[in-house]
């Protein structure tokens, strides 16, 4: 099995191949950082950092292969959601305990979630390592795919590597992608997303806010702090992310001015976070939709942004690409029981005709939502919010909603 792109997802996939027993080549291009298993059990960089809300079904596939007990002293649980519109009526809340659940799901810096994988990774014998490689050629024969690399680790002379399957994560740019002539569906939301960590004075008692604003969707969730973990009962926790989405066009004055920041910030979420008295390095990320017109061609798999890269709008994406990693690590392991060939072509096709109802209902989902939330329309506005109350009152419709939120229904 050849793996291309050896970020998250990628990394992942290899480690639940690992846990069925079938080995795996991954190829990155950057340089991988040396690590140890003693380094970094601090949190070095309080407010500088990325995170990513794992949903339950997540957590249960980092369970599965034994590596969430490694992960979880920088996770910090969702106990509840609420949801609510900027100078409106409509709200919503999610509450743990009326759902039934431990929790919605969990937030990683992830910076510590790639750490813990790449050593995981580095650790596991069925698991070859490449990184600082450039893929330059995909070909197929009618038993196997050969990928041509040069690795600038040694002379950048081209090598290359044979295989059943190649299974491509290597980004929303991916470039196997583009040597097996796949085209893209693509969307430009005119919005950038600003995403960082910020410290408030109240304690985020494990509750993720979403707030709706002209601008777009705006949301903080809750944060381990470097002194206790922000799941015992007594530290709740002052440190959050955040994504603060605007306009394109908009972001210098976000990125470079904290006192802005804070204050804008202060307007879009009122006192519901708290006060907002500090704020770390932030990123700015513009927002495209990315589709992959085919997954699969012939023993070539596209997984991960690489298939599809979505508006981060409830914390979807990287848990849909969990979800297609864990069933595809599936039908590869009893496809290999039954003792044929994890390259067949109808079996990838499978594959990919499985996943496209889960897919889609992400799609249509994260794109109503910012479509929905964005469109200044009075008889509209009106609308969202009597929806927004009648999802907190009616029976039976919170259960669903949370259940797919959670990953736990596709």
């Amino acid at each position: 099995m050849l793996i291309a792109g050896g970020g998250h997802v990628g990394l992942s996939f290899a480690l639940l191949l690992a846990h069925h027993g079938i080995a795996s080549t991954l190829l990155e291009k950057n340089r991988y950082p040396i690590i140890s298993p003693n380094d970094d059990k601090t949190r070095s960089h309080y407010l500088d950092s990325r995170n990513t809300a794992l949903s339950r079904r997540t957590v249960q596939i980092y369970q599965e292969i034994g590596l969430w007990d490694d992960l979880q002293s920088h996770a910090c649980r969702i106990d509840g959601v609420q949801i609510s519109e900027q100078g409106s009526f409509g709200r919503a809340q999610l509450n743990k305990a009326e759902e039934k659940v431990e929790s919605f799901g969990q937030v990683m810096e992830n910076a510590w979630l790639g750490r813990k994988l790449l050593l995981a990774a580095q650790q596991e014998p069925l698991i070859t390592l490449i990184d600082h490689a450039n893929v330059t050629a995909v070909t197929q024969q009618a038993d196997s795919v050969t990928l041509s690399f040069i690795s600038n680790n040694e002379a950048a002379t081209e090598q290359q590597l044979q295989a059943s399957v190649l299974v491509a994560c290597d980004g929303r740019d991916s470039t196997v992608r583009q040597l097996l002539d796949i085209g893209t569906t693509t969307y430009d939301y005119g919005q950038t997303a600003i995403v960082g960590v910020v410290e408030t004075d109240k304690p985020h008692e494990h509750l993720a806010i979403e707030r709706f604003s002209p601008a777009g969707p705006l949301a903080v969730l809750p944060l381990t702090d470097p002194e206790g973990d922000g799941n015992d009962e007594y530290q709740k926790g002052h440190r959050r992310s955040v994504v603060w989405i605007c306009p394109n066009g908009e972001e210098t004055q976000y990125l470079e001015d904290d006192v802005h920041f804070l204050a804008t910030l202060q307007q879009g979420f009122g006192q519901r976070a708290g006060t907002f008295i500090a704020a770390g390095r932030r990123g700015a990320y513009p927002l495209t939709r990315v589709l992959a017109d085919k997954q699969v061609v012939g023993r070539c798999v596209i997984m991960g942004n690489a298939a599809h890269t979505l508006h981060p709008v409830a914390g979807q994406g990287f848990n849909l690409c969990m979800r297609d990693a864990h069933v595809l690590a599936q039908m590869l392991n009893a496809q290999m029981l039954r003792g044929k060939d994890i390259g067949d072509k109808q079996l990838l096709q499978r594959y990919e005709t499985a996943r496209k109802a889960d897919q889609k209902r992400v799609i249509r989902f994260c794109d109503a939502v910012v479509h929905g939330f964005t469109h200044t329309n009075p008889a509209v506005k009106l609308a969202r919010n009597v929806a927004l109350v009648a999802f907190d009152k009616l029976p039976n419709i919170k259960p669903l909603v949370a259940t797919y939120a959670m990953g736990l229904k596709s």
